[in-house]
């Protein structure tokens, strides 16, 4: 079986209004914040998972340094416990 399983599917819209699709590659904490590792054909982008109220939103991280250091820790958790 070659395919991806199906992944939950989000929206996301870029600076200039276009809907652009991603599948949820991963979602978990770090630091007390939630992060969502998304992915489409084309690229793979992480977003912090924020909360008001009883919903949930998406917000882009900006800061180069930030993403760094979440994705480096990130790969350091995955590689201590892979999925089998």
């Amino acid at each position: 079986m070659d395919q991806d399983p199906v992944r939950d599917m989000v929206t996301i819209e870029d600076e200039s209004g276009n809907e652009l699709q991603y599948g949820v590659e991963a979602l978990f904490d770090m630091e007390g914040a939630s992060y969502a590792l998304l992915r489409s054909e084309e690229d793979t982008i992480l977003m912090r998972v924020e909360e008001d109220g009883e919903e949930q939103f998406l917000v882009g991280i900006t800061n180069e340094d930030e993403k760094e250091a979440i994705l480096v820790a990130y790969q350091i958790a995955v590689d201590a416990a892979p999925a089998e």
